[in-house]
């Protein structure tokens, strides 16, 4: 069962609104909907809230470590609580998918996400569990860092905003083990 929820951004009023900042944005939701208050915790390089979910206490944790260095921040939160990587799922964006598209996934690579490389680094391990939120692909030629950095269209935005609010819904399902049906739903 996941018992921390961590999303990826990067801190800082220039990048709140950036397609790197998806995770944050999720969390942020997340959290306003539960009532959870943040609280800036250095032990962790993050910001983090504890609250309850689907009747189980869970943590949430943003990394105040800059996106390339969430690693730090997830180490040492889940060597305090000594949490498995199968206790951990990471909301990021993902350029493989379109605007709007959402899948989960347990393991597998970092397909070029500095966040994810770090995060395997720091656990020694690729097993924990990630929401993959869609943003698209830049244009040919289009640096990857610059449209990451960058804020959507109107409408990408709202096609974000809309896939975060809807996969909200599923996070209960998430946090008691109910994987497959999640899988199931958003994968197909």
């Amino acid at each position: 069962m996941v018992k921390l929820l961590v999303g990826l951004g990067n801190p800082g009023q220039q990048y709140e609104k950036t397609r790197h900042n998806v995770g944050f944005l999720f969390l942020e939701g997340l959290a306003s909907e539960l009532g959870c208050i943040w609280i800036n915790e250095p032990k962790y390089q993050g910001s983090f809230s504890e609250c309850f979910l689907a009747d189980r206490k869970v943590m949430l944790l943003k990394p105040d470590t800059f996106m390339n260095r969430s690693g730090q921040s997830v180490g040492k939160i889940a060597r305090y609580y000594k949490l498995a990587p199968e206790d951990i799922l990471v909301i990021h964006d993902d350029l493989d998918f379109d605007a709007g598209i959402v899948k989960l996934k347990k393991d597998g690579g970092h397909a070029g996400h500095n966040g994810l490389k770090d995060i395997i680094a720091h656990l020694g391990s690729k097993d924990f569990y990630r929401l993959r939120i869609g943003i698209g692909r830049p244009a040919t030629g289009r640096s990857v860092s610059d449209f990451v950095l960058s804020s959507p269209s109107k409408s990408e935005w709202e096609l974000i905003i809309s896939s975060l609010n809807s996969s909200r819904c599923v996070i209960d399902q998430i946090v008691t083990g109910d994987i497959a049906a999640v899988m199931n739903k958003l994968n197909s």
